[in-house]
């Protein structure tokens, strides 16, 4: 028994030790099988490393060794068209973090403390960026120079006090480069042309923007070496790539034209207590823009500031912070608006030239075409009033359009048909956008902004025949109507006329595109002579010019969603007999008196007395106008008192002083004063100068203003409509009860109020 037990177990333990030989074999081969394994994704990983991402951290180590710095481009200067500077880039500084120097606490908050104080950055805005693990943060760029000054002297004296520590040097963390700042010398003249450079340096509106790849240039480096340590090497191991500075740019806007566009809009909106006002002009030959502004507008350096500040003063008064950040970016986007081009509205009676230009070059009407306006006219259920109760009578076709007769014009509509219509519509340029060189011009869509040839009916065409029920921009009117001026050419407009390069170059010009024949010069002539009977005698009288003929027509148009506020304008153009610019007035939701003939067409002829003169177009007086038309005075400085008498003989003439000879005289040589009017001598240096308060002149005829004037003892220049009947002052250049030199001289403005409605 024990034998067999023995043998037993012994084999039991011969068995278990074969079994656990195995299980060592199997571990063994499991074991060999994941090293075998592991060996080869180690190898597969080596090879991946050297030979795909080989370069990738070859380009790593090798930027970690360099400090690669980027050197702003100068952007290129903008000039008008005489060369005068409307938007140029000055030197500035980039101030920009290395976070990854930072070791301690203490440099944190002291980078966290300069730069928030001298910056005006939020600290918590600092901080967060002195967190990432980077070389190169940028905090700011376009800060001034005594900012710049501000920051290297805390720099300097941190350094200092902390010199024998083995941390990064602040000089080493905060860094400064060269950098540009966008500059505005005028603010906000011709903002809305120009637009403004925002925080990515990419132009924002206007021509930064439609023209900032010719502006931008070419950004510079500097590649500089670093040691094991972190540390700058030498100069020797530093490259250089220069920068190369944007092109500039010479505008058509002209200075001079563009601040009497500016000036007179800016006093309409006070006048008119309108919402907005805009304006275009613009050379009839070649479709150079001379001047174009939408106001209110904003200062360009302050972009972001509203400009108005009763929209400012409401949108702070607004609790919740969502609304009231929408509100301002609404503000925002509304001033920043070019609505010159961007805006559509009815053209109203302004319209009416392109369908008389139309009926008349395919032959339906002609000059001796007259109409019985009865007062109204039906049009299928409806019946569409004239402005005038009663009705203008019969009438010609010239008398149609002086009086913007609404009747009359359905009746010329329906004569050209709406095929005729449509063709002309659109060979006016009215269903595409006119390609002017500006961002955001509006689009004209079929059957949401004019009607299309399919859909339009008996009512949309009597409706479009006086100007209502489409659309249209600013920009598309007064390329129409420059093209009657021209000749019949229909104009590509732009407001860039060259590019130069930073050598002054010329590497670009524009040149004048016909884009094609709406009208024959014979047909644009015949419209030309009834726009300027519109003038003289009918609805746009107050846009009268003494000494120039001016052609032009008003418009007065409901906007469209919005009962009892009005569009008020004027479109024409100057010298009519010779045609050398185009303009348009719009005046937005004027308070009050909305009519075009009342409201804008003042304005446009305030802007057109200055811009032709300006222009050198000499005034040809007729023999009706010579009665009121100033003199020049003479100069009186050197002679005796005698001889300035003598002199004087159709002047009152004033003598101050006890000494013989005149030594200077008010008003000056060569100013533009009425006969019968004051000058005033001084015949010593000692002499004081006489003054007198100036009486009010508004709301008189243009001889009770004569008379109150010279009586008060200063001189009255007549401006504005002076050919009418009937015809008041409204607006005088020196606001009365304002203390004055005597002799001073007074440009009183009038206009009429009697027929110049318009539908």
């Amino acid at each position: 028994m024990p034998n067999f037990r023995r043998k037993i177990y012994v084999k039991g333990a011969e068995n278990m030790q074969a079994r656990s030989l195995k299980q060592m074999s199997y571990r063994a081969t499991i074991a060999l099988l994941i090293l075998v394994l592991a060996f080869l994704v180690c190898i597969g990983s080596l090879v991946r490393v050297a030979l795909v991402d080989g370069e990738k951290y070859k380009l790593k180590a090798e930027q970690s060794q360099l400090l690669d710095t980027t050197v702003s481009a100068q952007r290129g200067t903008i000039y008008d068209s005489n060369m005068n500077v409307l938007a140029k880039s000055a030197s500035a500084w980039l101030v920009y973090i290395v976070p990854s120097k930072i070791t301690t606490d203490a440099q944190r908050e002291a980078v966290i403390s300069v730069l928030s104080e001298k910056l005006g950055i939020d600290a918590e805005v600092i901080r967060e960026k002195t967190l990432k693990e980077s070389n190169y943060v940028k905090i700011s760029g376009e800060v001034e120079e005594n900012v710049k000054n501000g920051i290297q002297d805390y720099i300097k004296q941190y350094d200092k006090e902390n010199k024998k520590s083995k941390d990064a040097k602040l000089s080493q963390i905060i860094c400064m480069d060269p950098d540009t700042k966008r500059y505005y010398p005028y603010s906000s003249f011709a903002s809305t042309i120009i637009g403004f450079v925002n925080a990515d340096d990419k132009g924002n509106g206007g021509i930064e923007q439609s023209y900032n790849s010719e502006l931008t240039g070419v950004s510079g480096r500097i590649i500089t070496a670093m040691n094991a340590r972190q540390k700058v090497m030498s100069s020797e191991y530093e490259m250089t790539y220069e920068a190369q500075q944007g092109a500039n740019l010479v505008l058509t806007i002209d200075e001079v034209i563009q601040y009497y566009l500016e000036q007179s809009l800016d006093q309409a909106l006070v006048d008119t207590g309108a919402k907005y006002a805009y304006g275009i002009i613009m050379d009839v030959q070649t479709g150079a823009i001379l001047g174009m502004t939408s106001k209110p507008d904003f200062d360009l350096n302050k972009p972001n500031v509203i400009s108005n500040q009763l929209v400012a003063d409401k949108i702070a008064e607004i609790v919740d912070e969502a609304e009231r950040s929408k509100e301002t970016q609404n503000a925002k986007f509304s001033q920043w608006r070019n609505r010159t081009i961007s805006d559509t509205y009815e053209p109203g009676s302004v319209f009416k030239t392109v369908v008389v230009a139309a009926a008349l070059e395919e032959g339906v009407v002609d000059l001796n075409t007259t109409f019985t306006c009865t007062g109204g006219i039906q049009v299928a259920n409806h019946y569409q009033k004239c402005w005038k109760p009663g009705g203008h009578g019969t009438e010609t076709l010239t008398q149609g359009l002086m009086n913007s007769c609404n009747p009359f014009f359905i009746t010329i509509g329906q004569k050209l048909g709406k095929e005729n219509f449509f063709k002309y519509f659109e060979a006016f340029g009215f269903t595409e956008k006119s390609g002017i060189d500006l961002p955001a011009e509006a689009s004209p869509v079929a059957d949401v902004t004019y009607h299309s040839l399919e859909k339009m009916g008996i009512a949309e065409l009597s409706s479009s025949s006086f100007g209502q029920t489409f659309q249209v921009s600013p920009i598309q009117v007064v390329n129409a109507i420059s093209t009657i001026a021209n000749g019949g050419k229909l104009m590509q407009p732009y407001v860039v006329d060259s590019i130069l390069d930073s050598d002054g170059n010329v590497i670009a010009k524009t040149q004048s595109k016909v884009k094609r024949q709406v009208i024959s010069e014979k047909t644009a002539s015949t419209v030309a002579d009834m726009m300027e009977n519109v003038v003289s005698k009918g609805t746009g009288k107050n846009a009268y010019v003494a000494g120039y003929h001016v052609a032009g027509k008003t418009g007065t148009s409901e906007k469209i969603g919005k009962e009892g506020a009005y569009i008020a304008s004027f479109a024409g153009f100057a010298p009519a007999n010779n045609p050398k610019i185009a303009i348009l007035i719009a005046i937005d939701e004027p308070t009050g008196a909305h009519g075009g003939g009342v409201v804008a067409a003042p304005i446009a002829g305030e802007i057109l007395e200055k811009v032709l003169a300006y222009l050198n177009i000499e005034p040809q007086y007729e023999d009706a106008e010579m009665k009121n038309v100033s003199s020049t005075t003479p100069s009186l400085v050197g002679l005796s008192v005698a001889q300035a008498r003598s002199m004087t003989s159709g002047y009152t003439l004033k003598v101050v002083g006890s000494g013989d000879k005149v030594v200077s005289q008010t008003p000056a040589a060569d100013s533009q004063v009425r006969s019968g009017g004051v000058i005033v001598v001084y015949t010593d240096n000692q002499a004081q100068k006489q003054t007198a308060s100036v009486p009010n002149l508004t709301g008189m005829t243009m001889s009770q203003a004569n008379s109150a004037a010279v009586n008060s003892g200063f001189n009255i220049r007549f401006s504005g409509t002076t050919n009418a009947s009937e015809v008041v002052s409204y607006k005088q250049s020196i606001a009365p009860n304002t203390e004055a030199e005597l002799g001073s001289v007074i440009t009183v403005y009038f206009k009429s109020t009697v027929n110049v409605q318009d539908a």
